[in-house]
């Protein structure tokens, strides 16, 4: 509950304005209540209309994508890229493609982004964009077409000192490279650094696919090995999702010494008790775009559950939500406190809803937003983006070791806020006021813009 009469004014003002928006209003109501601990400390926030400058996106962009399916028939979907703030860079934040995607969920994801990659601390500000164009069940040349209207209409809002978007659920390699093909076309420059997640042959950076599965584990790792004396090893984990977070962050939790249990998809969940076999899923998932299910017809001891929430009543020690937005209730939370969890690492955006967060963080488990132990991906594209710039190829090693670095200084960051403000260990608070920070001073300094 917001005490600061600054803060609940201000968050009236958002309510009114954009009651309609609830993921929206979620993050942002989560980012003021962190920020009351240090609100008091600035009174010059107020006089600066900071805060109200600060949830409003400085341009959001709506626009129809036209496309024509393999039989002929036109479609229109829509697009959106939400450019919300550019203190510290130009607008870095991922597109995604998928049903459920509006207004109030690029909102809410841009909002998240401009914090995420503050913590990186690369000069990046934030941005996110996307369409509710499904890409599940199209074919290639569907997609093709719809990513080149698509970028038809985003390409005059973008570029590489502007906005740089990235890949996000639904955007993965084959998507990017249609969009920058397009772009391409039509700028008629090779400006490798206006989108990242590129193939390696055309300015990609090696690591980026990775990147976020992994650094979530290494900042998971960090904070392990600090607040609790410990580590993967020999740890039970739970991973939802089956994408490419979900797939890497396995990949890493098993190089670390842990088991992963059970991994999901929209339907429903596979459990197998000896440990996920990842060339299987790999191949399931990358190869042939199949369902989580069929892990289950093929792996001897592996069964199948639908209901994809009910993979948190699969006990394990640590549990990985890499799915999509609140996708773990309080009922969720409470099988993992009761099953012994120690750990939940958020590798989605806002995966946990509030209630759930209170449920883990009331049991004394370890958690951390997806704002800090997701921003592996964010930080490696940034490094794509530096590659791009100095005509430059660093090895896969020379990124993954960068990534490991960025996300300790990330765990070191948020663990330092928590504790001058008070809540030492408190992660979440620690990531709000560390990232908002950093935001908050370039703001000051650049007068009301």
């Amino acid at each position: 509950m917001l005490t600061n009469e600054y803060l609940k004014r201000v968050y009236a003002e958002v309510e009114k304005r954009d009651g309609h928006e609830p993921e929206f209003l979620q993050a942002v109501r989560e980012v003021f209540e962190s920020l009351e601990l240090v609100v008091d400390q600035h009174p010059e926030w107020e006089k600066a209309g900071l805060i109200e400058r600060f949830v409003e996106p400085e341009r959001v962009i709506e626009f129809r994508v036209p496309w024509v399916d393999d039989n002929g028939d036109v479609h229109v979907n829509r697009g959106y890229r939400v450019q919300y703030n550019s203190a510290i860079g130009p607008y870095k934040g991922g597109l995604r493609f998928h049903p459920s995607v509006n207004l109030s969920v690029i909102k809410f994801l841009g909002f998240e982004q401009v914090l995420k990659n503050s913590l990186t601390t690369l000069p990046m500000g934030g941005g996110k964009g996307g369409s509710d164009f499904d890409p599940k069940g199209k074919s290639d040349m569907e997609v093709m077409r719809f990513c080149q209207s698509f970028m038809t209409e985003l390409y005059r809002h973008i570029g590489q000192f502007t906005d740089t978007p990235a890949g996000d659920i639904g955007v993965g390699g084959r998507e990017v490279a249609y969009m920058y093909g397009q772009y391409k076309k039509i700028v008629d420059r090779f400006e490798g650094g206006v989108i990242t997640g590129k193939g390696l042959t055309f300015g990609g950076s090696l690591a980026r696919t990775q990147a976020t599965g992994y650094g979530l584990c290494y900042y998971a790792a960090e904070a392990l090995k600090h607040l609790k004396n410990d580590s993967f090893e020999g740890k039970v984990v739970v991973v939802s999702g089956s994408g490419n977070v979900a797939q890497y962050a396995a990949e890493k939790t098993t190089q670390l010494g842990g088991k992963v249990v059970a991994m999901s998809d929209s339907q429903g969940y596979v459990y197998d008790p000896n440990g996920i076999d990842l060339k299987k899923l790999f191949d399931i998932k990358q190869k042939r775009r199949a369902r989580i299910s069929v892990y289950a017809d093929e792996v001897p001891g592996a069964t199948y559950t639908e209901g994809c929430r009910n993979i948190w009543n699969v006990k394990c020690d640590i549990a990985l939500p890499c799915a999509s937005q609140n996708e773990m209730d309080a009922d969720g939370a409470k099988a993992l406190v009761e099953h012994g969890c120690i750990g939940v690492f958020e590798g989605a955006n806002m995966p946990l809803t509030p209630e759930a967060i209170a449920v883990v963080q009331g049991a004394g488990l370890l958690y951390s937003p997806g704002k800090a132990s997701n921003a592996g991906g964010v930080a490696t594209s940034g490094l794509e983006m530096t590659q791009n710039s100095m005509r430059l190829s660093w090895s896969f090693e020379e990124v993954d070791e960068k990534l490991q670095g960025i996300m300790k200084n990330i765990f070191k960051a948020c663990y330092d806020a928590s504790v001058q403000c008070g809540r030492p260990g408190d992660l979440m608070v620690g990531a709000n006021i560390a990232g908002f920070l950093k935001v908050a001073e370039a703001m000051m300094a650049q007068g009301i813009v």
